[in-house]
């Protein structure tokens, strides 16, 4: 099938499963995204040399890693609570492991369908720790079908879950409005010769312990939030007189 371009490959607990689905895929002359499912408690002790694999051939990379939270919690005997702390160290360790390796991080499913407030919390959750989306648990799209913006898919149960995970996981109209701030008075210090500023609110209500330090790490992150912005066709503000 010419149209597939990504694999969602399950039950990835070590390079060696990579390399079993490369044997396979090294006869049809094409290079395929593999997104590797890490279920299990060896998944996560493996998860640097499974993030890092590439095919020898060049017919397979890692291209995402998905969380399965249920697998996870089936294999290590963890009971999952509608808090989730007792899998952030989990959920933690495969958003560094993509990062590092320059991958998209694909956060668990929400068992609970019915409950949009909860979805909500759990999708806000999942992109403060670093994920990019959610992944649906029957067909996956290819990758580049989300790209515009900025996402793989959605880890969804219920077709009631996709609309409120598309809109958790892109900046919100302050999230964009203080990141085209950043950009702006940053570049405004460069002609200054200055590497920081103070940023307060833009209506003047901030008070002097409200105002924070901005350097360059903090216009880094600003930068990515704009990308994702114009990534999902949102206006970014023209804040160059604020």
């Amino acid at each position: 099938m010419p149209q597939v371009q990504t694999i969602v490959l399950p039950k990835v607990h070590e390079r060696h499963d990579l390399e079993l689905l490369d044997q396979v895929l090294r006869g049809t002359g094409r290079s395929f995204g593999i997104i590797a499912s890490i279920e299990s408690a060896r998944a996560i002790w493996n998860i640097g040399e499974i993030a890092g694999w590439r095919s020898s051939t060049g017919s397979a990379f890692v291209s995402a890693l998905l969380f399965a939270a249920e697998d996870y919690c089936a294999d290590t005997s963890i009971i999952r609570t509608r808090s989730r702390t007792e899998l952030l160290y989990a959920r933690s360790h495969v958003v560094n492991a993509a990062k590092a390796f320059g991958l998209h991080a694909i956060d668990m499913v929400c068992v609970n369908y019915k409950d949009t407030d909860y979805l909500r919390e759990e999708c806000e959750d999942g992109r403060r720790l670093g994920f990019d989306g959610k992944v649906r648990n029957s067909t996956f799209r290819r990758l580049k079908d989300f790209s515009h913006i900025g996402l793989i898919e959605q880890q969804a149960i219920h077709p009631s879950q996709v609309q409120v995970i598309q809109e958790t996981f892109v900046p919100s109209e302050r999230e964009i409005l203080r990141a085209a701030r950043i950009v702006a008075k940053m570049e405004e210090a460069y002609t200054q010769n200055k590497g920081a500023f103070g940023l307060d609110d833009p209506n003047g209500a901030s008070s002097a312990s409200e105002t924070e330090m901005i350097d360059e790490p903090m216009v880094k992150q600003a930068r990515k939030t704009l990308e994702r912005a114009r990534r999902a066709g949102l206006v970014i503000p023209d804040v160059s007189a604020a």
